[in-house]
């Protein structure tokens, strides 16, 4: 068990969310994401008071509508901010739908040397039972104890657990216990501020590096998800093929298969992702199923996303296709 040490800065981002929503009828269904400022939100939490953290503003939405823009802007703002020598930590306040895709964004492209942890909640901030700020609260917490031990990289601290970064998953539609690993275990455990790490966890060491060719990219490569299933084919395929011809700057140039199983797919849509393969697009196989993944064998002819979700392997995707173009 261990209490949080380090008394450095804090900066907590605020990117929007169900933690900053608001119901103007008192119903936790009918409610509208990001109303609530950041400030608003680390002021409404007893436990932060007196702590020497700092709020800013990033973004202002329901994480549903996040893109580029927004993770452009983030990155920057993380960057910098982890620069500072009186900053201990970043905490990122964020909505969940798409939290672990901007985690996994985070973990690619930082180089962090310092915590980084997101948080989010299942409930508005108008709730009776408003998760946000024991979040915000364990998610100050896990980044201050993460700094006194001197690790680095991207967690998520969401219903009194850390999770990795790279394996933080939504997996219920509103309940408030939402998120685990895809199989893997917490890194940790958080109960009144108290952080107990799980034995022999360990933190995903960061991998990326922010460059400024990429804050000045105006969008990613388009990469989409496709989906077999019954009576699947390859018409949305030849769709995309044909909307977005090689000269388009936004044709297609990666597609990620949610595919049934341990990587597999109907047997009518192959044909079509040939076709795409010989246009140059980068076709990945990923699975449908929650748990598990698809692990590569082989004798595999096409690429596997391993234990990333369809969501998480189109972001890796993208990246990386980013990274190859710039050199």
């Amino acid at each position: 068990m261990h209490d949080m040490a380090a008394s450095g800065v804090v900066v907590v981002m605020g990117t929007g969310g169900t933690i900053a929503g608001l119901s103007s009828t008192g119903l936790d269904q009918d409610y509208k994401a990001a109303q609530l400022g950041v400030a608003e939100l680390v002021t409404a939490v007893p436990a932060l008071a007196g702590q020497p953290i700092e709020a800013q503003q990033v973004a202002q939405l329901d994480s549903k509508d996040m893109g580029w823009a927004v993770w452009r802007a983030l990155m920057q703002a993380v960057s910098d901010t982890l620069a500072r020598p009186e900053v201990d930590a970043v905490v990122i306040t964020h909505g969940s739908d798409t939290l672990e895709e901007t985690a996994w964004l985070l973990h690619l492209l930082l180089s962090p040397t310092k915590p980084v942890v997101l948080t989010a909640a299942m409930r508005p901030a108008s709730s009776a039972e408003a998760d946000g700020p024991r979040n915000l609260a364990d998610a100050v917490s896990v980044a201050r104890w993460a700094a006194a031990q001197v690790l680095a990289g991207v967690v998520a601290v969401l219903h009194g657990q850390v999770w990795s970064g790279t394996d933080v998953r939504k997996v219920h539609s509103w309940h408030i216990d939402a998120f685990d690993g895809g199989g893997a275990l917490p890194l940790a455990q958080v109960a009144d501020g108290q952080v107990v790490a799980t034995p022999d966890a360990l933190w995903v060491p960061p991998r990326g590096q922010w460059l400024p060719a990429m804050g000045a990219l105006d969008q990613l490569p388009r990469v989409e998800i496709i989906t077999s299933h019954a009576d699947a084919d390859g018409a949305l395929v030849d769709a995309m093929l044909a909307a977005w011809t090689a000269s388009d700057a936004r044709r297609l140039r990666g597609l990620v298969v949610a595919c049934t199983g341990h990587g597999t797919w109907h047997r009518d849509l192959e044909p079509a992702l040939l076709r795409a393969r010989r246009a140059g697009v980068v076709v990945w196989r990923g699975s449908r199923v929650a748990r598990g993944g698809v692990e590569s064998r082989p004798d595999d002819t096409w690429p596997v996303a391993g234990r990333l979700t369809p969501a998480q392997a189109r972001v890796v995707l993208a990246i990386t296709l980013a990274l190859r173009d710039l050199g």
